[in-house]
């Protein structure tokens, strides 16, 4: 997926660089994500929200490449932000992952524009990698 340009000048990412922008309510995924995502080469962390309301904010500003979502979180759900963000026409490729993804639906994941639902004990380098190849082969 091309980076789109920042409101603010060129985007800082090298253009291999696969931009990513992690969203959950808990902490110790968020720490985990970002050293899932430091040590996966081709990945570059560009922020973290803990709501879909920030979420939904951050994606518009950041222009991530790849948004990793929770589907439960307090406020707005992983859902209607991802719904958020794929209806503003973003470049951003959105996964939702859960504890159990069984609790997702395919096709309520598929209407909100989400490109997966994935299991967050599944998220390490070589899937991470995988999962990016099958969302920039959909776009």
């Amino acid at each position: 997926m091309a980076h789109e340009p920042y409101p603010h000048g060129p985007d800082p990412r090298p253009p291999d660089t696969v931009g990513v922008l992690i969203v959950d309510d808990q902490p110790p995924f968020l720490l985990a994500a970002r050293q899932l995502i430091a040590s996966t080469p081709g990945f570059e962390f560009v922020g973290e929200a803990t709501s879909g309301e920030g979420a939904v904010t951050l994606a518009a500003a950041l222009r991530p490449d790849l948004v990793l979502m929770d589907v439960r979180m307090p406020g707005l759900g992983g859902l209607a932000a991802a719904r958020c963000i794929t209806a503003a026409r973003s470049a951003s490729a959105v996964v939702l992952v859960s504890t159990d993804p069984q609790d997702v639906p395919a096709a309520a994941a598929e209407r909100c524009g989400a490109m997966a639902v994935i299991s967050k004990q599944h998220l390490r380098p070589s899937f991470l990698t995988a999962l990016w190849q099958r969302c920039a082969a959909r776009a």
